[in-house]
């Protein structure tokens, strides 16, 4: 009995321990100044398109910058919320560190399509479909021109694009998709001298597919010069035209 009651008194006093802990380090932040930012940008390898400056201008512009300020006037919903209100971040989390600090995490949009259409409008298609301003940091994809209104961009070559991001091979090779005015594509390529053919969009893993294999049994043999225009608009055939 008396055993039981030694262990019951443990748990009390542990439980009370613990949660006296908690409150402790839950506070003591709160009393003291942010002592540093942590900023990291996501994907900043491959794409440019915001930079730690650019960030810490917003904060600055807004007097959201936690540096010096007391940790009970740092608000990291408010800091998240005008990060995410900036044309190049696609979403911005900040929290406090157990250093006493401040971390900010920030995902760019990533661009998928560079649109050049024949009605003067220029922007990059990003991978969730929604255009997207340009940057002083240019992106490698794929430039569209031609007929390309902004319905036909994001009903019709958003799944172009993804499909181009997806794969390495693709993504190097394509580097501009025309639109023609009866709304098929046309690509130029970056090796060959041909033109490529896909008609009316849709069905790229099958056309792609048949236009790989071509590339692989036909024109390594034959060479990458011979055609000028290489058509994959029918299924299971590829058509080709001799350069004259």
């Amino acid at each position: 009995m008396i055993k039981k009651i030694f262990i019951l008194l443990f748990l009390i006093l542990l439980t009370a321990y613990l949660g006296m802990a908690v409150t402790v380090f839950n506070d003591r932040p709160t009393q003291q100044n942010c002592k540093g930012m942590d900023l990291v940008i996501n994907d900043s390898v491959d794409y440019g398109f915001i930079t730690q400056k650019e960030i810490l201008k917003v904060l600055s512009n807004k007097k959201l910058s936690p540096i010096g300020k007391s940790m009970t006037e740092v608000n990291t919903r408010e800091i998240e919320d005008e990060l995410r209100k900036h044309p190049l971040i696609a979403n911005a989390e900040c929290f406090r560190t157990h250093q006493g600090g401040i971390g900010i995490e920030v995902t760019q949009r990533i661009p998928i399509l560079r649109i050049m259409s024949s009605n003067g409008e220029n922007y990059y298609l990003d991978e969730k479909g929604q255009p997207m301003p340009l940057s002083n940091s240019s992106a490698n994809v794929a430039i569209v021109t031609g007929m390309a209104d902004r319905t036909f961009v994001t009903k019709e070559l958003y799944e172009l694009g993804l499909f181009l991001q997806s794969n390495p091979l693709w993504k190097a090779q394509i580097q501009q998709i025309n639109i023609t005015p009866s709304k098929e594509l046309e690509m130029v390529p970056r090796v060959g001298d041909h033109i490529l053919f896909l008609g009316k969009p849709g069905n790229y893993k099958q056309k792609f597919g048949r236009l790989e294999k071509f590339y692989k049994k036909g024109l390594n043999q034959i060479g990458w010069n011979k055609y000028s225009r290489i058509s994959l608009e029918f299924d299971n055939q590829i058509i080709c035209t001799k350069k004259e």
